[in-house]
């Protein structure tokens, strides 16, 4: 990553790391335990979590592989690190700060590699994918999860911040079907560029909801979406945010909540070795 691409990255995870997957929204951790499901960690073996954040695969991941396994996390951002070691104190978890594009680890060390929701904000998927590989030994297994697709009255919502968001800035949900990340073969394509084999993908869909409108409005701050919302000038911000909510009225549930269902792919392959 570039100085600039990790400034944004980082910055954004550091300015959320006291909130992130802790404001009450079942979201980050329904999609980890798919994605570590499909992994299948076994006891004894050496894992690598690429952008662990606040540990939703790390400490799962921790509990698979047991007293003879290892884990090891990496995030960009250094207050999540800080906030995970914390969590990670008195355990064997090994976190510090790392950049997924080119993660400084040796080659041949791991029997697992795992990414959640994190591919697509680098750069260049291939190469972090080609050295991940490298970190991996003969037949170790790399495993990502992204996003597909989700209910069409949330992208209503989304869109009231498109006006103000940079190309480069865009919402993994909401990529154009060019993007590699807009279907199950656009990823395993991606794997398969970078020399892994036996691909596959598996689906699960996760329901989202929320208590009210201000419940929401906390959310989007807690996580990446923030950075769409630091993209919206101040004096704009009502007004968007109010916008949102109008169309955040058309989702609400039979028990009073609002909510959506998101898709989320796991993608997984093989280091042939």
């Amino acid at each position: 990553m570039n100085d600039d691409q990790r400034d944004l990255v980082g910055g954004v995870f550091d300015r959320v790391a006291d909130t992130y997957d802790a404001v009450g929204v079942d979201f980050f951790q329904p999609i980890a335990n798919g994605l570590i499901a499909e992994l299948a960690p076994a006891p004894g073996e050496r894992c690598l979590d690429v952008g662990c954040g606040r540990g939703a695969v790390l400490f799962p991941l921790a509990q698979a592989v047991g007293p003879t396994g290892s884990v090891v996390g990496i995030d960009l951002s250094p207050n999540m690190v800080a906030a995970t070691a914390a969590d990670a104190v008195g355990t064997a978890i090994e976190v510090r700060v790392g950049d997924a594009q080119q993660p400084e680890v040796a080659d041949a060390s791991f029997d697992v590699v795992a990414s959640s929701l994190v591919l697509f904000f680098l750069p260049d998927p291939v190469a972090a994918l080609r050295a991940w590989r490298a970190a991996l030994m003969p037949a170790g297994r790399v495993g990502v999860s992204t996003f597909g697709d989700y209910s069409p009255g949330w992208r209503e919502v989304d869109a009231v911040f498109a006006p103000y968001l940079p190309q480069q800035m865009a919402d993994p949900r909401t990529q154009g079907t060019e993007s590699p990340f807009a279907s199950d073969a656009g990823v395993e394509r991606l794997l398969a560029a970078a020399g892994f084999t036996d691909t596959r993908t598996s689906t699960i869909t996760v329901e989202v909801r929320f208590d009210d409108e201000q419940h929401w409005y906390r959310w989007t701050w807690s996580q990446g979406q923030r950075r769409m919302w630091e993209a919206v000038p101040d004096g704009e911000r009502d007004a968007v945010r109010a916008a949102a909510e109008e169309r955040l009225q058309q989702m609400r549930q039979p028990d009073g909540r609002f909510g959506f269902d998101q898709i989320a792919r796991f993608t997984l392959g093989r280091n042939p070795g």
